[in-house]
């Protein structure tokens, strides 16, 4: 027959174990919340990169616009340096884009894996009773 000490130190183990895995929860809801806000964080970066990119692709169109037209309308000195203005501005954009598309990789799929991950783990060993 159980004693009234036993009964009782079985509740306060039983009440321990569900705060602690209360408290693994809410670290792990915790941990997703972060794994997604910085994701999500390179993807914003990485899609204002991308537009600065495009827009200055938009100026070096009329750059290079403008260099075919001096280039006509002249015969070397303006059109040779908003050549080189052009190029420079391409070569920009370029870098740019490039680091945008890193960056957004970066960031894609959207998803908690670390987070999830541990769940899982977490899962498996309150299920397993700790075996593996």
């Amino acid at each position: 027959m159980e004693t009234e000490h036993e009964t009782a130190g079985l509740g306060a183990t039983v009440k321990s174990v569900s705060e602690r895995a209360s408290s693994l929860v809410r670290l792990e809801l915790e941990l997703a919340a972060l794994e997604v806000k910085r994701k999500i964080a390179s993807l914003g970066i990485g899609i204002g990169l991308a537009l600065a990119a495009a827009v200055l692709l938009v100026f070096a169109l009329g750059f290079g616009l403008a260099t075919i037209s001096a280039g006509i309308a002249t015969a070397l000195p303006w059109w040779a340096a908003l050549l080189i203005v052009t190029i420079g501005i391409i070569l920009v954009a370029a870098l740019l884009g490039w680091m945008g598309m890193r960056s957004i990789q970066k960031g894609t799929p959207p998803v908690p894996e670390q987070a999830i991950a541990e769940a899982k783990l977490t899962t498996e060993a309150l299920t397993g009773n700790g075996r593996h």
